[in-house]
This record gives structure tokens, C-alpha cells and sequence, in this order.
């Protein structure tokens, strides 16, 4: 908990950002009768009964400091993925020394996934730029790409999306417009907020 708290309160450096990652499944929904639309003062109205069109993958990218985020739309959720959604991150940032990549335990989660996609040498080579700080178990709301998740799915996934390219057009909008506005995340959790608030957390040690 504390590495990752600690990565939150350093300085932005282009050179070695922060970029948080974290994916979710979105379960496609076709209508099976067409909606009635929405009249003054009566809500649209939609019928329970639905078609179900298979699940997708949202990848949510997002470097907090930066108020910047991008989510890859796969169709499985597999070491292949995450490690082409690493492959990504990475060309997102050709200059960087080093990218610090926070994210969960998930066990396609790992160096090793590389090597699942690519050929040794380039798996190894992106390995290298890649520095892996996974939050604890139970501890997933310090990854800021959950809360991105989250406010991406209350604004435009609540409702039924039939196919990946309505998604993908929806993402994408959303992803657009809260780009343009660059807000950094202001993260107030600190480490000595931690230390006093999950005190009951830390170990006991006798002095």
C-alpha cells in the first residue's frame, strides 16, 4: 500500500510517469423490441426483455497526473491482452526511462504475460521499461484506474449497448471530451494518513 501511495505523492516526471491500469468486463445488450421514446414529463421506456450479444473487455490506461486516460476494447481477457495493452502503454511513451505501472494481482498481471504475446527479445525488452507496483490484496481503490472505471461506466455504460462498436464509439467519445479537459487527479491519501487511519492494519512491533 505504502509503494503505491508513495508513487502518488512524487512529482510528475515524463521521464518515469505513473500510469495506473486495471480491466472490466461489459456485458453486450441488444434490444429485442425498440424502445419508446422518451415524451415530456414520461421517461423512454424499454421492454425487460433482452438478447444478450456476448462480453468485452475494457482496458482502462490512465496517468492520473496528467488527467489523461485510454481504454483498449478486447473481446477476451487473457495474458495476450494485458500484454498487448503493456505493449501500448509503452508506445505511449517513447521518450520514458522507465514506466511505473500500477495495478492488481490478477494473474494474468505479470512479467510473464509478455512472453505469451512476443518473441523473447522484445518481451524482455519491454519487461525492461516496465515497473510493476501491484496494490495489496483487498486494496484495489488505491488503483485510480478503478475509480476511472467507474466514473466511465456511470457515464456512458449504464445502459444496453449492443455490439463493440457502439462501445468502442461511446468509450471513445467520453474518453475525448474528459481528455480535452486534462484534470489532473488530486489524490489526498497519503502514506501518514494510512499510518494513523489503518493503524489496526500495520503489525504490532514492540520497542
Amino acid at each position: 500500500m505504502e509503494d503505491v501511495l508513495d508513487l502518488y505523492e512524487e512529482p510528475y516526471d515524463p521521464l518515469r510517469p505513473v500510469i495506473c491500469f486495471d480491466e472490466s468486463p461489459k456485458q453486450l445488450i441488444a434490444e429485442v423490441r425498440q424502445p419508446i421514446p422518451a415524451e415530456p414529463g414520461s421517461p423512454a421506456r424499454y421492454d425487460t426483455e433482452y438478447e444478450r450479444q456476448g462480453v468485452c473487455d475494457l482496458m482502462m490506461i490512465c496517468e492520473p497526473k496528467r488527467g489523461f486516460r485510454q481504454v483498449d476494447i478486447t473481446d477476451r481477457r487473457t495474458k495476450v491482452e494485458f500484454a498487448q495493452s503493456m505493449r501500448h502503454i509503452a508506445d505511449l511513451y517513447p521518450e520514458a526511462t522507465v514506466i511505473r505501472v500500477v495495478l492488481d494481482n490478477l494473474n494474468t498481471h505479470k512479467a510473464a504475460s509478455l512472453y505469451e504475446a512476443f518473441p523473447a527479445d522484445q518481451a524482455r525488452a519491454l519487461a525492461r521499461r516496465l515497473e510493476f507496483h501491484y496494490t495489496p490484496k483487498h486494496g484495489s481503490w488505491l488503483n485510480i484506474a478503478e475509480i476511472e472505471l467507474a466514473v466511465l461506466s456511470n457515464m456512458c455504460l449504464s445502459q444496453r449497448i449492443p455490439d463493440k462498436e457502439s462501445l468502442r464509439r461511446d468509450v471513445e467519445a467520453n474518453v475525448q471530451t474528459r481528455n480535452t479537459k486534462a484534470t489532473p487527479v488530486n489524490w489526498r491519501f497519503t502514506t501518514q494518513n494510512a499510518r494513523r487511519k489503518l493503524a489496526r492494519l500495520y503489525p504490532c512491533v514492540s520497542t
